[in-house]
């Protein structure tokens, strides 16, 4: 193994493994609602179209806010930036409990993507911070891994969670968005104490693991120029924004409204989560 190998594989470990489990919980809260609606949405009286716009509102937000977060991002830092949307997804994650009435469900919904918008970009901009391109390609397909990963644990543990129904005088669904924007909170303060803004700050890389990594990262920005009006400019871009909305698209609503749909099979709500799986 060679000296890059050993210092992107110790930035490895240590980087990405904290991002895919934040983007595990990152997927689990914005998607957690499917799950919720098997109840919630009998016990709110919220019809299919009521819940349909409630869910779908978030990625109004989400895509709104992506770019103005990840202007702060480099202009705070990524600790403290990421550790604040940790914190602000998990508080309106769990405020989403307190959903009473139409309005309250969408004004939360909109909130909650603007509160996790910076996230995965965000993140996708961190590690480019970290690792060269031989690298790159790599780590962000592991980061991403954290998806399918997030889901196939999701049904499971949110049929259990629901039937929690009636403790301490809440509904299951409010169990469940109360207990899965847990990890949220508490990964935004651990933030704090695992993830550095960059290289330059890692006290777990001495001198020389900061000098490979550095060099290597000089060696390919070479003295290109590169600005935000540049990137909106380029047409590729914009294919790669239509070909991902494309597949957010199918994605959301397979994990929106496959809980509903296997309910409406004749599945009760223990059952639908493990089979939604």
């Amino acid at each position: 193994m060679t000296v890059e190998d050993r210092v992107f594989r110790k930035c490895a470990w240590r980087v990405v493994a904290f991002a895919f489990a934040g983007y595990a919980i990152n997927y689990l809260d914005r998607s957690n609602v499917g799950f919720a609606a098997l109840t919630m949405n009998r016990d709110l009286g919220f019809s299919a179209s009521v819940y349909g716009f409630g869910a779908g509102i978030f990625y109004v937000s989400y895509a709104l806010f992506q770019l103005p977060t990840n202007l702060v991002l480099h202009r705070i830092g990524a600790r403290r930036w990421m550790s604040f949307i940790f914190l602000a997804w998990g508080a309106v994650a769990a405020a989403n409990a307190l959903v009473r009435n139409a309005p309250v469900f969408y004004a939360l919904r909109f909130a909650l993507g603007m509160a996790e918008a910076g996230f995965f970009p965000g993140m996708i901009v961190y590690l480019s911070f970290w690792f060269p391109k031989a690298w790159i390609g790599r780590m962000t397909t592991l980061f991403m891994a954290a998806a399918p990963v997030s889901l196939l644990i999701g049904g499971p543990l949110a049929s259990f969670i629901l039937q929690l129904e009636g403790w301490a005088g809440l509904h299951g669904w409010q169990w469940l968005f109360l207990i899965e924007a847990t990890p949220a909170c508490i990964a935004g303060i651990a933030l704090l104490f695992w993830l550095p803004d960059g290289p330059a700050q890692a006290r777990w890389l001495n001198d020389e693991e900061r000098r490979v990594i550095q060099s290597r990262l000089t060696e390919e920005s070479g003295s290109r120029r590169v600005d935000i009006m540049s990137g909106l400019r380029d047409p590729r871009v914009w294919l790669l924004g239509f070909a991902g909305g494309c597949i957010v698209v199918a994605t959301y609503g397979f994990a929106l409204w496959l809980p509903l749909i296997v309910q409406g099979l004749g599945f009760d709500t223990f059952a639908t989560g493990g089979d939604q799986d």
